[in-house]
């Protein structure tokens, strides 16, 4: 026989999932449910405490017990990139995530420090750096309202940003177009792009960062952006809150014996 704390638990997941209690809304005080015979405090506060762990809710001071969320930003994969979004618009990759998902954005929901750095060893590693080489680090916190999402560092040679809008502190992306058309007019056309993604548990600097739940692990990106002729212009790293994304590739299957036989 289960637990009493893991009876309410599951009832009101169920509740939650049913959408009797919505994504925003307050949960009961923990002396109400006591109050109204659903067990003793301790009973209620391991219930809230299971509940949270598998980010049905989140609690805070101030704020209570309440109901996170469910429906994750959809994260595109190769459309978020296409050259028309930035090149020929405004629609840099964090504001087309958002316009998938249907959500609102502004564009200071980006903020950013740039500092000029030696360039640590995956960085200089991607680059074909030599060790010692310093690069620009251009770390982003990006956020959906007052939460938190996922920051994004990006590394740059000097000699391919400096003097650019890359460079430039100020919140939100690099100007129109974001650094990929900072880039772009700089003679640097970003053509093909290798992305790399992990899970991994947090770090506690991470954890208050994305203010994260107990028990969320992240999604660790690594992106490396090509010139036509193999220039590496960017590097760049990303921790997202797992929960709070859902990944989406949509790309043309490889025939590559095809290409092989076409080629004979």
């Amino acid at each position: 026989m289960a637990p009493k704390w893991r009876e309410l638990a599951d009832r009101l997941a169920e509740r939650i999932r049913n959408g009797e209690y919505a994504p925003g809304q307050q949960l009961p005080h923990i002396r109400d449910l006591v109050d109204a015979g659903e067990g003793s405090k301790s009973t209620v506060h391991a219930a809230y405490k299971a509940l949270e762990a598998e980010g049905l809710v989140t609690s805070s001071r101030g704020h209570g017990t309440v109901v996170r969320q469910q429906a994750p930003l959809k994260r595109l994969g190769i459309e978020r990139y296409d050259k028309a979004k930035w090149r020929d618009g405004d629609e840099v990759a964090f504001i087309a995530d958002r316009v998938a998902s249907g959500r609102a954005y502004k564009r200071n929901d980006q903020t950013q420090t740039v500092s000029r750095i030696v360039a640590p060893a995956a960085v200089a590693a991607a680059h074909g750096l030599p060790e010692g080489a310093e690069v620009y680090a251009r770390a982003r916190l990006v956020k959906e309202g007052e939460q938190p999402t996922h920051t994004l560092t990006s590394y740059y040679r000097p000699e391919h940003v400096e003097g650019t809008r890359i460079v430039d502190a100020t919140p939100g992306p690099a100007g129109r177009g974001g650094g990929f058309r900072v880039l772009y007019d700089a003679g640097y056309e970003i053509d093909h792009m290798r992305e790399e993604l992990f899970a991994r548990v947090p770090s506690a600097d991470e954890v208050k960062l994305l203010q994260l739940p107990p028990g969320e692990p992240v999604v660790e990106l690594h992106r490396t952006t090509f010139t036509a002729d193999g220039t590496v212009v960017e590097f760049a790293i990303g921790v997202h809150a797992a929960s709070r994304f859902a990944w989406s590739y949509d790309f043309k299957v490889p025939d590559s014996a095809r290409s092989e036989g076409d080629a004979q």
